[in-house]
């Protein structure tokens, strides 16, 4: 018995330490917790009236009283990352209560910079680059006035998964009368009222539908101004639509709902002398063709020494390419055009990429500056250059993609020669949606549109069809390489030369039935027309 009360006794010890350890463990003021309360009255009455829209009616003069709770989720145009403190620490705690981990990248990356300042500056460069590029005409606030008692915002209000904002813009114009009413109906958050107005009657706080109500309109138009709305159900990237309703009328108006987009800046620093080695990785794919490579290799070294090449090989016996800044990746036998695209691509950590077939050669009118150029100061995400055959031909291949709708069945892609319109102040320069197979494009975007690794011998529209409505795309006919030439007697061609020929340019239905398919059911495309 002495030895069950003995074991009941350790029992009894371990669990009320147990007990202990969690209680401590789940406690509030260690969970990680989100202050609803603010430093100061007057610093919460600034934020406010930050997201307050002043255009219509001010309402100044009549008074309100802020819901501390409520106001406190509002943004404010700041944030910090705060690291948990573990004040009692426990074997495995980071396993049974993980706590949140913090670091300032600024301090750290800024201290070890030989010249922060000059970095700090380019970095805000870049972002202002990148907000021009992602910034869209649709994301501006518009405000309906005046069709009917209603005022609204029309577009241009946006909210974080799961945040609160101010519904800026909402106004009654109604009409003298005994009482004034609107409601508002959501379904995918919450309204709140940041502050209260005397005279006001609010129903519905915490809920999808609210109703207000006063017998003094401008109590009514100031009370709206502090209307918050919570999203409540997380998605990255949707909308909300709003019904927004008095007596007689009724209104709709949407609410985006997304993360931001996570800008991708390149710390290139500055060109020396006009070298854009830090700007550009050239790529490109070869197979069966090491004379052709090393010819372009040769080329791209007496203009650019110093720029990186990025090379894809799927030969069968591959043969190793040497050389200062030359990065050669192995694939497969045979892997494929695409896949090999895919492959080099994914390997550029410059701004931008230029795109090169292995039998091209530069020369002194391959002046990638001006693509550098064009790209710089333009939204243009890839601009295409010409390419000139051993004739003296010179081709920019420019066509124009339009999509239109065909039903059940499938739509239709029409593909014509020729370009949109110029470019201003590029006078060489025009906008199309497909371009020559010589290339420049900034690697974020050629990226994420990327290569169908399936086209293994041949392909080039299928990249802009893709990126048809993400790629905005350019051609400018003053940058010019050299194709290698392709006349050659039939007795003077090297065994890869034929090996080359047979395996790239042979019939085989199951390549015609793989492009058949990425068009047809990938595409959902029904039919295609091009000139």
């Amino acid at each position: 018995m002495r030895v069950s009360c003995r074991k009941c006794l350790g029992l009894l010890v371990i669990s009320s330490f147990l007990l202990i350890t969690l209680f401590y463990s789940w406690s509030p003021s260690n969970c990680l917790k989100v202050d609803l309360k603010p430093k100061s009255k007057s610093e919460m009455e600034i934020v406010i009236m930050e997201n307050i829209w002043d255009g219509f009616n001010n309402h100044h003069d009549i008074s309100y009283h802020i819901k501390e709770d409520v106001a406190g989720h509002l943004a404010r145009n700041t944030c910090m990352c705060m690291s948990d403190n573990q004040t009692f620490p426990l074997p495995f705690s980071n396993l049974l209560f993980p706590r949140v981990k913090a670091h300032n990248l600024d301090s750290r990356y800024l201290k070890s910079h030989p010249n922060p300042e000059a970095v700090k500056r380019l970095r805000a460069h870049e972002y202002h680059r990148f907000q021009l590029r992602s910034i869209s005409p649709a994301d501006v606030l518009i405000v309906n006035k005046g069709n009917s008692p209603l005022q609204f915002p029309s577009q241009g209000v946006a909210v974080r998964p799961l945040n609160t904002i101010i519904i800026p813009g909402l106004v009654l114009l109604d009409k003298p009368t005994s009482n004034h009413a609107v409601n508002l109906t959501a379904t995918l958050g919450t309204f709140n009222v940041a502050a209260t107005v005397d005279g006001v009657l609010v129903k519905g706080d915490g809920k999808m539908h609210m109703s207000l109500s006063s017998a003094v309109l401008a109590a009514l138009n100031r009370q709206l101004q502090f209307i918050t709305y919570t999203n409540t159900i997380f998605h990255p990237r949707t909308a909300d639509t709003v019904q927004f309703t008095t007596s007689g009328h009724r209104s709709f108006f949407t609410i985006k709902i997304g993360h931001p987009d996570i800008p991708r800046l390149y710390n290139s620093g500055s060109p020396k002398d006009g070298d854009i080695s830090n700007l550009v990785t050239i790529v490109t794919k070869t197979f069966l063709r090491y004379d052709h490579l090393k010819n372009l290799i040769g080329s791209i070294r007496k203009y650019y020494p110093s720029m990186t090449i990025v090379i894809a090989d799927d030969n069968e016996h591959p043969q190793q390419v040497t050389g200062p800044h030359i990065e050669q990746y192995i694939m497969p036998f045979g892997k494929g055009w695409f896949a090999g695209r895919n492959l080099a691509v994914s390997q550029v950590t410059t701004k931008y990429l230029l795109w090169v077939d292995d039998d091209f050669i530069f020369t002194a009118d391959t002046k990638l500056e001006k693509m550098v150029d064009i790209l710089e100061r333009t939204s243009l995400d890839l601009v295409g250059g010409a390419v000139r055959e051993v004739t003296g031909w010179t081709t920019t291949f420019r066509h124009t993609i339009s999509v239109k709708e065909g039903g059940e069945d499938g739509d239709c892609i029409l593909i014509m020669s020729g370009y949109h319109h110029a470019i201003e102040g590029f006078p060489t320069c025009v906008v199309a949606d497909v371009v020559i197979n010589f290339f420049m494009g900034r690697t974020e975007k050629v990226q994420q549109v990327g290569f169908n690794p399936r086209l293994a011998r041949r392909g080039h529209l299928e990249f802009f069809i893709d990126g048809l409505g993400s790629l905005h795309i350019g051609s400018c006919s003053d940058v010019v390489v050299n194709h290698a030439s392709k006349i050659k007697l039939p007795w003077t061609k090297k065994t890869s030369e034929k090996a080359y020929q047979e395996f790239r340019y042979s019939k085989s239905d199951v390549e015609d039935h793989i492009h058949d398919e990425v068009f047809y059911f990938t595409n959902r495309f029904k039919c295609m027309a091009r000139n």
